[in-house]
């Protein structure tokens, strides 16, 4: 680990010296160096992420897929989304932007005598621990995550948005990045304010989101796996979240449109238990949105085919 620990550190420095830095400086933005080195890390993880998901997942969806991929050109829109994604740092801007007007409120509720509440704090000795509060953070965010991912199913226009990403009727591993962006925009927002407001420092979240990323490809990824009785409930599946993009059950409830739905959870399982909306299923069903499909069972509508498109009608389906 320390041998790889320490090659990433190296590769990240001349990533940086060669490349990167000489960029800022030309682009006048000398003033963000210290976040231009931190966004490479960024771009490296990402890249890491990259070969992981191909080396790994994509011999698995060859060996043991759900369907067959009858739609090459949408999954090679889903790998651009990823790229987009995965390596343009969404999250981490964002995350970085709302930095510094954290310090300063932090600043104001010292002046004030008032300590920022930090989430590591909680358990003295305990919450000390490096994976201990990893792991307590990653809890606390997948929490929030999945009442996020409720609110999108709630609403005719936050829905208009995440449609895009269940529309997608070949499902694989590069399909949990399918995100129109002001969507993305509006989650990535939310997302590094709960991470701030806990006490996250921006080393452990890039950690924490290169772990839900690589676990929400490999729930997404056209392969047949299931985790086992128990498994199912300690952490989301392959299956079991393919009962969430499932047509007209995951995320519609029958005869309601986009209320309603299943299998909510982002990560762990236990937050659909607890607020029942659990559906543990053996089948892997279709995915899509049911408008999706011809008359009578849906309206056929078009979700566009190019990424310009699909962002297109995303903002038209919010509009009404």
């Amino acid at each position: 680990m320390e041998i790889v620990l320490s090659t990433f550190s190296l590769v990240q420095a001349w990533l940086f010296e060669a490349v990167i830095n000489p960029f800022v400086y030309y682009a006048g933005l000398g003033s963000f160096t210290e976040e231009a080195y931190d966004a490479t890390e960024w771009l490296l993880i990402g890249v890491c992420e990259l070969i992981l998901l191909f080396i790994v997942l994509r011999p698995l969806e060859a060996l043991i897929p759900v369907q067959k991929i009858t739609d090459s050109r949408a999954r090679w829109m889903d790998f651009l989304y990823t790229v987009i994604y995965r390596l343009g740092a969404m999250s981490l801007v964002v995350f970085f932007v709302l930095d510094p007007m954290f310090d300063q409120i932090n600043s104001l509720l010292h002046l004030q005598g008032i300590k920022a509440f930090d989430l590591e704090n909680l358990w003295p000795g305990v919450t000390d621990v490096p994976l201990v509060s990893f792991m307590l953070y990653l809890i606390v965010l997948d929490f929030c995550d999945y009442w996020y991912h409720r609110f999108e199913h709630q609403f005719s226009w936050s829905w208009a948005l995440h449609s895009l990403h269940h529309s997608q009727q070949n499902m694989n591993l590069w399909s949990d990045n399918r995100n129109h962006l002001l969507d993305d925009f509006i989650r990535s927002i939310v997302m590094a304010v709960i991470a701030l407001a806990i006490g996250v420092q921006p080393g452990q979240y890039v950690l924490l989101i290169a772990c839900s990323r690589i676990l929400q490809s490999l729930q997404h990824a056209n392969v047949r796996i299931h985790f086992g009785a128990l498994g199912e409930r300690l952490l989301v599946s392959p299956r079991y979240h393919r009962q969430h993009h499932a047509i007209g059950l995951g995320h519609e409830s029958a005869g309601a449109g986009t209320l309603g739905g299943h299998n909510f959870a982002v990560l762990f399982p236990i937050w659909d238990i607890l607020f029942g909306t659990a559906l543990f299923s053996p089948e892997f069903a279709a995915t899509g949105v049911r408008d999706q499909l011809a008359p009578p069972a849906g309206i056929g509508r078009d979700y566009g085919r190019g990424f310009w498109a699909q962002q297109w009608r995303g903002l038209q389906r919010m509009l009404g």
